[in-house]
């Protein structure tokens, strides 16, 4: 009887040490993901956080003969070659739009070139020594500082890194987004409610159902490949438009809010349903009367979340051509545009090293979405979901 004790007890000790290393792992697992995190979050700001900054510098400006052809020969050539070559391009058209310009001066705050906002920052610059003397005396002057960075957010893309911003992008952005929102959430919804509510339970019926849930884990850039096979080469749709961009975001949220509504009409009591039999409503009254305002809190988290997973592609739209350079902003859905994804894409390729904190920067930004549509998902199911 003891032996059987002991061995019995050996036995406990040993599953007790198997559950304590297991333990230990998961700790470790999940400690080590947080790490990870935060490094990824610290990296992303010391590198991010500089783009919401620019170097701006005071110019005296003489509106001449000569500034109607050059915009430099406005400038005091010494400051002149510190200012951005974006700033200048725009002198002769500023003379052409009010003549009355020319034969006068003014005094006012440009954007800075790139190497000096990166002198300022304390990066890796080509500056020769003398301009470096330069921009030191035009900060001690107070004629030369770091200053919010609205150009990141006014302006669209440019080759000039003092220049680019991601206003055509968050446009294109929000254009896309419409048009996937406006094909993917209707026709979801209602295939979710026919299969769920109204739909035999047959063969053609289960592979439906498969096939939704196999296409909710292929990759994304297979829908890319589908979107310029159907809607560009068949269809003709514009490329690089946010219609095709949007349509193809479409298919590929299309089985993440069929699976997230059907998962939320499951969670609709059956009493809910019989008693609405019960005073006489016919199958479509139920759904619509009854069963769909009760699943709409876990219909509209499934749909918020399968956005924000939408707007975090690249690889489809780069397959449908929406990582093109895109300057001005789209002011239609047939016109070209890019995305926030594609723009951070294409600034990561540029080698000059001011890029490299704006598409940090862009990044923050679409992290910054992301985490507020999660939220806001995570808050309405809290808010308006009820348990039975």
């Amino acid at each position: 009887m003891s032996q059987s004790f002991d061995v019995i007890s050996a036995q406990l000790k040993k599953r007790h040490r198997r559950s304590a290393r297991l333990k230990w792992i998961s700790m470790s697992a999940l400690g080590l993901a947080g790490l990870f995190l935060v490094l990824f979050f610290a990296d992303m700001l010391s590198k991010g956080l500089p783009a919401f900054q620019q170097a701006y510098v005071q110019v005296e400006l003489e509106y001449n003969e000569d500034a109607t052809r050059m915009g430099r020969a406005a400038m005091d050539p010494e400051v002149a070659r510190l200012v951005s070559r974006t700033f200048e391009r725009l002198i002769p058209g500023m003379i052409r739009n009010d003549p009355d310009l020319l034969g006068t001066s003014e005094t006012r705050w440009v954007l800075a070139n790139s190497q000096v906002d990166q002198y300022l920052k304390g990066h890796a610059n080509k500056l020769r020594d003398n301009e470096r003397e330069a921009v030191d005396e035009l900060v001690e002057a107070g004629r030369m500082a770091l200053r919010f960075n609205t150009t990141f957010f006014t302006r669209g893309d440019s080759k000039m890194a003092e220049s680019a911003g991601i206003l055509s992008a968050a446009v294109g952005t929000v254009l896309t987004m419409l048009v996937t929102l406006a094909i993917s959430f209707p026709i979801g919804v209602m295939t979710a409610v026919y299969l769920e509510e109204f739909a035999p339970d047959n063969r053609l019926t289960q592979l439906i159902e498969i096939n939704i849930n196999n296409l909710a884990a292929i990759p994304s850039i297979l829908f890319g490949l589908l979107g310029l096979a159907i809607f560009i080469g068949f269809f003709g749709v514009p490329r690089s438009s946010p219609l095709v961009g949007g349509m193809t975001l479409a298919l590929m949220t299309l089985p993440v809010i069929i699976i997230a509504t059907r998962t939320a009409l499951r969670s609709v009591p059956d009493s809910i349903r019989h008693a609405a039999f019960g005073v006489g409503c016919s199958r479509w009254q139920v759904v619509r009367d009854h069963v769909l305002p009760l699943a709409m809190p876990g219909i509209m988290t499934g749909s918020i979340i399968g956005l924000a997973q939408a707007m975090g592609e690249t690889a489809p739209l780069i397959i449908v051509g929406m990582v093109a350079f895109i300057p001005d902003v789209s002011a239609s859905f047939t016109q070209a545009a890019t995305v926030l994804p594609a723009q951070i894409f294409t600034w990561a390729g540029e080698p000059e090293r001011a890029f490299v904190e704006k598409t940090a920067g862009g990044i923050l930004v679409l992290l910054s979405i992301l985490i507020f549509l999660n939220a806001s998902a995570v808050i309405l199911r809290k808010k308006f979901e009820r348990r039975w």
